[in-house]
């Protein structure tokens, strides 16, 4: 594993065409959107695609989806204690040292190392923080976006006697009619000596990227409706570049839209001097 060549920035455009890009609990599960009208994706929503796609490529995963557990654990005490050295690095209580503690996690799992994780667990006596050097921004949309809401019915009672609800039980469904989203994020190196995040991990962070949406169908996001468009990933030279992440995503600009039906009816350019250049993909 060699040590990370220099700090890394990247930005992503997807797009969501009748889709449900991040749904709020909160509010009925409509797509979350701020008080301008533009959509919302959370850092969270995407950290998880993210860990999805690094399991899908053989990476191990401390933070898995129950749904997607490639292991026997239930819960992450189960999968903190399945790695034998930190089991024991952590049983020897008062006398544990963090540092050691945090250096297996890191060694142990991609997501730990990427992102960082809090171990604290109910009855333990050592607890421990990892700060990753993987940061992700929340996705906004380039334009503010329309919310359609579609009222549906079960065609089945879910249980049967007279106190079950009938067949015809009503409910809705929300979605975005289309949008395209802006994610930025970056790696910061010196974070990732300390977390031991590689040029390889990196590297498998891109790939993942690149195919975000992969393995991510459901009923509120189908097969199709959500991609990325076009990516560009920096690789700096330095540890500290003179330009910074800000000024990177602020070298964007964006023609406005008066009412985008597709990714192709936007002009996005990118210019800044005295950055390096960076490696664009496109996949429309």
């Amino acid at each position: 594993m060699s040590e990370l060549k220099g700090k890394i920035d990247f930005t992503l455009f997807i797009s969501v065409s009748n889709a449900n890009p991040n749904g709020d609990p909160l509010n009925g599960n409509r797509p979350r959107i701020n008080l301008d009208g533009y959509g919302e994706i959370s850092d969270v929503c995407i950290k998880r695609k993210i860990r999805n796609r690094l399991q899908d490529l053989g990476q191990k995963i401390f933070v898995q989806s129950d749904d997607r557990a490639d292991d026997t654990c239930k819960s992450l005490k189960e999968r903190a204690d399945s790695n034998e050295k930190l089991k024991a690095e952590m049983g020897k209580k008062k006398k544990a040292n963090r540092d050691v503690c945090a250096s297996l996690a890191c060694e142990e799992w991609i997501d730990v190392r990427g992102f960082g994780q809090v171990f604290a667990f109910k009855g333990e006596e050592v607890s421990f923080g990892v700060r990753g050097p993987v940061s992700i921004h929340q996705a906004v949309s380039l334009s503010p976006v329309e919310v359609i809401s579609m009222q549906i019915t079960k065609s089945v009672n879910s249980e049967a006697g007279k106190e079950s609800k009938a067949s015809d039980t009503m409910g809705t469904k929300h979605r975005i009619g289309f949008g395209v989203y802006k994610v930025m994020g970056s790696v910061n190196v010196q974070l990732a000596e300390k977390t031991g995040f590689s040029q390889e991990d990196a590297e498998l962070l891109k790939q993942a990227l690149q195919t975000l949406f992969e393995n991510d169908a459901s009923s509120a996001r189908p097969e199709g409706s959500m991609e990325v468009c076009k990516m560009y990933w920096w690789q700096h030279k330095e540890k500290t570049p003179a330009v910074s992440s800000g000024r990177i995503q602020r070298g964007f600009s964006v023609c406005d839209v008066a009412a985008p039906k597709k990714f192709e009816d936007y002009q996005i350019d990118w210019k800044l001097d005295g950055c390096v250049e960076p490696e664009v993909f496109d996949f429309v």
